[in-house]
């Protein structure tokens, strides 16, 4: 590292020469050259002269195939009230097909940048330029507290990197002074009035201002309500900063969750209903072999696991942990796709081989809006429970036994189930015991569908097809046994948009089991 005290305290790091490799379990990262205030004494002044604060700028390079992260670290010297980090990159015009430069950035404190460790203070991703950290406050997406000594590690994230190679500058800046007093986190209820027994509407894919997100928690809760949903669970990306920040918006009529979308560069899988002040460490691929440890770790803090839009195609998005962990499956997201089509038949894929291995063990579906920015809709599609009451672990308990369906808006309900022919009755995610050749009758009652029809899907493939009345509302009966269908699941959906695919779902449910 080469240092220039007399031009603004500039700071060269030249990735592509010196640079040295650490590796911290699993995960290998680059880390750079030490930035260091040592010799920046703070003045004794009241804080608001230039000569109490210090600033130093660091530039650099990194090259096509560095590695995920790259750790800068900075020496605080005691005496620091607030640290402040802004950085810019250039973004070379590439040939089309081929990536630019992308950056995150995010910090770790003197505690480490180890992997699960309790050094993370804060991630913006690459939805901002610029953060500060106090005792009393942060940017969002950044954790308040004090600005202790000791080694802090800005880490950047170089997510994509062009063939030029990516050139930033890193700007840190030090304002000395009382430290200020760090206000305890108040977090949401565990419990809202509910209705007893009943189905509950909720959307728990979300993001705020805390992640890159353009709407405050209190325009979210809004919307919620809206939108006709009974809960919501907070999931910004790689970071826990926002629970704090929502007990203000929770009521007898809104519940509302924490959790976090860790945002791996293998997949997203969103952490939900994890206890308040939860974070989930991201920074691995599935090649590392450590998504099982942190899988355990947010069932751990009373949260499900639940792998998000599976088959997206956004760079990073696409799953590659496999479902072995999953608790849920998010196979809607946001407005209906040709990947959500891939994913719900995906995840109808894994119902037939548990059915046939004679494993009891599935993974249930759901759907969320991953709504970010106007006009990104609340609650388009959203998941509807069958819970005990309206409480974090009845909610939780609901989504994890399958006793859900997911459906477009508040207007659309369903009331599916299945009998037998000596009265027993199962609904959705139950199983119907009956021997193989039982007559089994199920039916699907219909509400705010106008213009749809209705699929009943069994591990055979599609077995029953219906239109609705041009209303919208109708009930569809079909008659089985377990021998011709192991389970019975039920699709409502639009007319054919793209031609070769089904019409978009407007709603669709967890299965019905059927057999001994």
């Amino acid at each position: 590292m080469c240092n220039d005290e007399h031009a603004g305290q500039h700071a060269g790091q030249h990735a592509m020469g010196r640079r040295g490799l650490l590796v911290t379990g699993a995960a290998a990262a680059l880390t750079l050259g030490t930035v260091s205030f040592a010799n920046a004494a703070p003045n004794p002044g009241n804080g608001e002269n230039t000569e109490d604060e210090h600033t130093q700028v660091v530039h650099g390079t990194l090259p096509p195939g560095s590695p995920d992260f790259v750790y800068l670290p900075v020496e605080i010297p005691h005496g620091v009230r607030e640290l402040h980090v802004s950085y810019t990159y250039e973004r070379p015009v590439v040939p089309a097909g081929t990536q630019g430069n992308a950056l995150d950035i995010g910090i770790f404190d003197e505690r480490g940048t180890e992997l699960g460790g309790k050094g993370f203070r804060g991630w913006s991703g690459g939805a901002r330029t610029e953060f500060f950290i106090r005792a009393d406050d942060a940017t969002p997406g950044y954790i308040p507290g004090p600005v202790r000594a000791g080694t802090w590690s800005i880490a950047l994230g170089p997510y994509t990197v062009s063939p030029q190679g990516l050139a930033y500058e890193v700007t840190i800046t030090l304002r000395y002074g009382a430290p200020g007093k760090t206000p305890k986190p108040v977090y949401p209820p565990e419990r809202a009035k509910g209705r007893g027994r009943d189905w509950y509407r909720g959307d728990c894919h979300l993001h705020s201002w805390y992640s890159d997100g353009r709407r405050t928690p209190a325009e979210i809760a809004a919307l919620a309500r809206a939108a006709g949903l009974d809960f919501i669970n907070t999931s910004e990306h790689n970071t826990h900063a926002a629970h704090p920040h929502w007990a203000d918006q929770a009521g007898d009529d809104l519940l509302i969750l924490t959790g976090e979308e860790v945002t791996t560069r293998n997949g997203h899988v969103v952490a939900l209903g994890t206890d308040p002040g939860t974070f989930v460490d991201w920074r691995y691929r599935a090649r590392d072999n450590r998504f099982g440890y942190f899988a355990r770790e947010i069932r751990r803090a009373g949260g499900l696991v639940v792998p998000a839009h599976p088959h997206a195609t956004c760079i990073g998005c696409n799953w590659k942990f496999g479902f072995g962990e999953a608790d849920a499956v998010e196979v809607w997201n946001g407005a209906y796709t040709p990947d959500d089509e891939v994913s719900l038949q995906s995840w109808d894929n894994t119902l037939v081989a548990s059915v046939r291995s004679g494993r009891r063990r599935w993974t249930p579906a759901m759907g969320n809006s991953d709504a970010h920015r106007p006009p990104d809709p609340v609650g388009t599609p959203q998941t509807v429970v069958l819970a005990a009451n309206l409480t974090r672990d009845a909610i939780l308990d609901g989504i994890r036994a399958g006793r859900s369906y997911v459906a477009e808006s508040k207007a659309v309900s369903l009331d599916f189930s299945a009998a037998g022919g000596r009265g027993q009755h199962a609904g959705i995610g139950e199983r119907l015991h009956v021997d193989a050749d039982d007559p089994v009758t199920v039916r699907l009652e219909v509400t705010g569908a106008p213009d749809c029809s209705v699929r009943f899907v069994t591990d055979q493939g599609v077995l029953h097809t219906v239109a609705l009345a041009a209303s919208g509302t109708g009930t569809v009966e079909w008659r089985t046994t377990a021998s011709y269908a192991a389970y019975v699941r039920a699709e409502v959906r639009h007319a054919v948009v793209v031609p070769g695919l089904p019409g978009p779902l407007a709603a669709f449910t967890n299965p019905i089991f059927l057999g001994t």
